[in-house]
């Protein structure tokens, strides 16, 4: 039997990618809270700017999801718990100035940046941009923290104490998979030194599952469950790899059977129109009902409709598990408010927590 979300969180980095708009930074934010509750030091990634997919705003989401009013400046660490809850948003072009740094020594940036060998490295080699996030990526999860930490104030004690747990927050699937296997592709251009050295440890953080997770995110749609399902092949393919879990966002309940639909339907003025094409055009026959409970009756209805849809995807999820057997297929019920903040969050997290 596969490892599940129990497990995944007593990894060292727990990857988190979907398509675009399912609630992937909501569930990195939910999955931070689970760590910190668990004692754990745990810090949330975002990647943003350029191909990433991402764009600035993302994570002043994740910092108002935490409690946290102000967005955080890029490449900044900040504190969102006290002692236990991190934030951090990698843009690409700062990454790559601090990573040219640490290869360069004592060479300065500006010279290593002029240099023509690597302006094309950089330029020529596929993944490259994707390889240096992931190796920031790399390095809190061995517990290395930013090399400018001295100048937010951080005394040496604190500033040398690692994280336990990073949530990575990755773009949406088609860009999370570019970025994991940048270390494959990048190996390809630089076969020796320190870059190809770096290529390899990421790489074997990736491959590891004693050391990471992956998790997707999902909505119960045909073509969510549909790329789900493409990322789960792409990971066995390309990293040996499977999901630990499938988060599914916007879970509705099945909340009624075939009676009591019948008995809502007469409050509406009768059965359901006869035929599927009125059915669709008038919903139900008017027999004096006030329009209210007629809305509420469609609404129903509706409701029921999409939550049997949802149930048949789910079950697709499930299915063609492989070898390893299929991944823990977490719900998340879908929440009635115009704007989530730190309390729905805390649900959320209360929701997975009883899941694992």
């Amino acid at each position: 039997m596969m490892m599940g979300m129990a497990s995944a969180l007593e990894r060292k980095l727990i990857v988190v990618t979907g398509k675009g708009g399912v609630g992937k930074t909501t569930v990195s934010a939910a999955l931070g809270l689970l760590g910190a509750r668990r004692g754990l030091r745990t810090i949330v990634v975002e990647v943003t700017g350029g191909e990433a997919g991402n764009d600035a705003a993302g994570t002043g989401r994740l910092a108002a999801l935490l409690g946290h009013c102000e967005p955080p400046p890029h490449g900044v660490e900040v504190e969102l718990q006290e002692g236990l809850l991190w934030g951090l948003s990698i843009d690409r072009d700062r990454v790559l100035a601090e990573w040219l740094r640490a290869l360069g020594g004592r060479v300065p940036a500006r010279v290593l940046t002029s240099s023509s060998s690597f302006q094309y490295l950089i330029a020529a080699a596929p993944g490259a941009r994707e390889m240096i996030s992931m190796v920031k990526v790399w390095e809190l999860a061995q517990g290395r923290r930013p090399a400018d930490r001295e100048s937010r104030g951080k005394s040496p004690a604190e500033g040398a104490r690692g994280y336990d747990l990073v949530v990575l927050d990755a773009p949406a699937t088609g860009h999370a998979l570019a970025m994991l296997r940048s270390p494959q592709t990048f190996s390809t251009v630089a076969r020796m030194g320190p870059i190809a050295r770096q290529s390899g440890q990421v790489r074997e953080l990736l491959e590891d599952p004693a050391r990471s997770a992956y998790l997707a995110v999902a909505q119960a749609t045909e073509m969510g469950v549909t790329e789900t399902l493409e990322l789960r092949e792409s990971l066995r393919r390309e990293l040996g790899r499977e999901l630990h879990a499938v988060v599914v966002n916007g879970a509705l309940p099945q909340r009624f059977d075939g009676g009591e639909l019948q008995r809502i339907a007469s409050l509406g003025g009768g059965a359901p129109s006869g035929g599927r094409a009125a059915g669709a055009r008038n919903g139900y026959r008017d027999a004096g009902a006030d329009a209210v409970t007629r809305s509420a009756v469609r609404a129903a209805h509706a409701v029921h409709t999409r939550a049997r849809t949802q149930q048949r995807q789910l079950a697709r999820l499930r299915r063609g598990a492989g070898p390893h057997g299929s991944p823990l297929v977490l719900r998340v019920p879908f929440l009635f408010r115009g704007e989530l903040d730190l309390e729905a969050v805390q649900r959320i997290a209360n929701g997975l927590e009883r899941g694992l």
